[in-house]
């Protein structure tokens, strides 16, 4: 796959507009309607964009879905607003019924949305959604191995609300710098991308709010790896492997907790595995639902 994207404008234009819970969440669809569903969750603190380029050779394949979470990209960032990952998951389920896709989906998450794609599995064992298969890329999959930048233990600190307001293009370059791969850095388009999603409605102004996830993920812990213990949905991680916050650390702690795990560590990659090494994410993840496609089919002749 060339690494061709979807400009940032362009991509703001393709987007729709669902009402949640009275804010506006900027969302997007691709791909043939018929085909399977696949719903793709962002990170933190960044948006959708972040597919961009794999929503192209993604949709040749799946009917995708993705939106900019509550407090993230284009979509609204209440001030004062209580975030959680559960609302967040709460969110990914309200636009599925808005799309009318109620068939079992498939999901491809980052960091954050990692967690929120936990939550889903979770409520899949309590029969509340149906997931077909789930792949994580580098996120917080347990408490214990997430490391997270100064930035953002900081911002749950209670000088979180003015570091919030301080946060800006420069610092997310320093940050960038440090969980990117050393070969695959963003160039200064991309920041100014990344930084203009950010920046959209003062997102910084609620930083400071938006990184409650990490205490949540610590409460929600033994439901979410419960969840990926208990089996009955393909499950993959596709990992940079030099990534300081969830990185091969992550990797090994996943394969000691669990059975069977399917993983691949992308050498020289950091946190942003499908922005730096977009081939890599697509040929991984289309080997993985070759496979799922395949043992479905075995499972049906059998």
């Amino acid at each position: 796959m060339a690494r061709a994207g979807i400009a940032l404008a362009d991509w703001r234009e393709q987007g729709r507009e669902l009402d949640f819970g009275g804010h506006a969440i900027r969302y997007w669809t691709g791909g043939a309607a018929e085909a399977e569903p696949l719903l793709l969750i962002h990170g933190f603190p960044t948006a959708s964009w972040d597919w961009h380029y794999l929503w192209r050779a993604l949709g040749e394949r799946y009917h995708l879905i993705a939106c900019d979470m509550l407090g993230f990209g284009y979509s609204a960032k209440p001030r004062g607003h209580d975030y959680r990952l559960l609302e967040q998951a709460d969110l990914q389920q309200a636009l599925l019924r808005h799309l009318g896709i109620d068939q079992a989906v498939h999901v491809l998450a980052h960091d954050y949305g990692d967690s929120v794609a936990q939550e889903l599995l979770a409520r899949h064992h309590e029969g509340r959604i149906r997931l077909a298969s789930c792949v994580f890329l580098n996120g917080g999959l347990f408490p214990e191995t997430h490391r997270p930048v100064l930035v953002q233990r900081l911002l749950l600190s209670p000088l979180g609300p003015v570091l919030g307001r301080l946060f800006n293009r420069r610092k997310l370059a320093a940050n960038f710098a440090k969980v990117f791969g050393p070969r695959t850095q963003p160039d200064d388009r991309e920041l100014d991308d990344f930084w203009s999603l950010i920046a959209h409605n003062d997102g910084p102004a609620v930083m400071h709010r938006l990184i409650r996830y990490m205490p949540e993920r610590r409460a929600q812990r033994e439901r979410w790896v419960a969840a990926m213990q208990q089996g009955g949905v393909a499950l993959r991680v596709i990992d940079g492997a030099l990534d300081p916050i969830s990185g091969a650390h992550m990797v090994a702690r996943y394969r000691e907790l669990i059975a069977d795990a399917d993983c691949v560590l992308l050498e020289g990659i950091g946190h942003y595995p499908q922005t730096e090494a977009p081939e890599q994410v697509l040929e991984h993840y289309l080997a993985f639902r070759q496979a799922l496609e395949g043992s479905d089919a075995a499972a049906t002749t059998a």
